[in-house]
C-alpha cells in the first residue's frame, strides 16, 4: 500500500507573476523614465536654441548659432571665427548648449 505524502503543489504562474512585475517595474524605474527625461531636456533645449548660443554638436564641433530655421529644424552654426565658415545641420544633431560658466572653467 502506498501512503501519499504531502508535497508542495508545483509552481504555477501565480508564484511567478510577483517577480515578473518587480523586474518589469525596476526596469522602468530604472531605465525608461530617467531617457524620456532626458529626451524632455534635449527637446527643450533644441526649442530654444537662439541665436549667438555656443553649441557642440554630436560630432565634436564646437560653433556659434547664426541662424534657426524651425520650419525646416535646421541650424547654421558659424565653425571658425577668422574665415567665417558655417556649417548647417539638422538641429537634431545639436548635442548641449555650451553655457558662460563652462567657457569660463576652460
Amino acid at each position: 500500500m502506498l501512503i501519499a505524502q504531502d508535497q508542495p503543489p508545483p509552481p504555477g504562474i501565480g508564484n511567478m507573476l510577483f517577480p515578473i512585475v518587480a523586474i518589469m517595474a525596476l526596469f522602468y524605474f530604472l531605465i525608461l523614465r530617467p531617457q524620456r527625461g532626458k529626451e524632455k531636456a534635449m527637446r527643450t533645449m533644441v526649442e530654444n536654441l537662439k541665436e549667438k548660443d555656443r553649441v557642440v554638436t554630436i560630432g565634436g564641433i564646437h560653433g556659434v548659432v547664426t541662424n534657426v530655421q524651425r520650419d525646416q529644424d535646421m541650424v547654421t552654426i558659424r565653425v571658425d571665427e577668422s574665415s567665417g565658415a558655417k556649417i548647417r545641420l539638422g538641429s537634431s544633431a545639436i548635442a548641449r548648449v555650451v553655457l558662460d560658466d563652462e567657457k569660463k572653467a576652460k
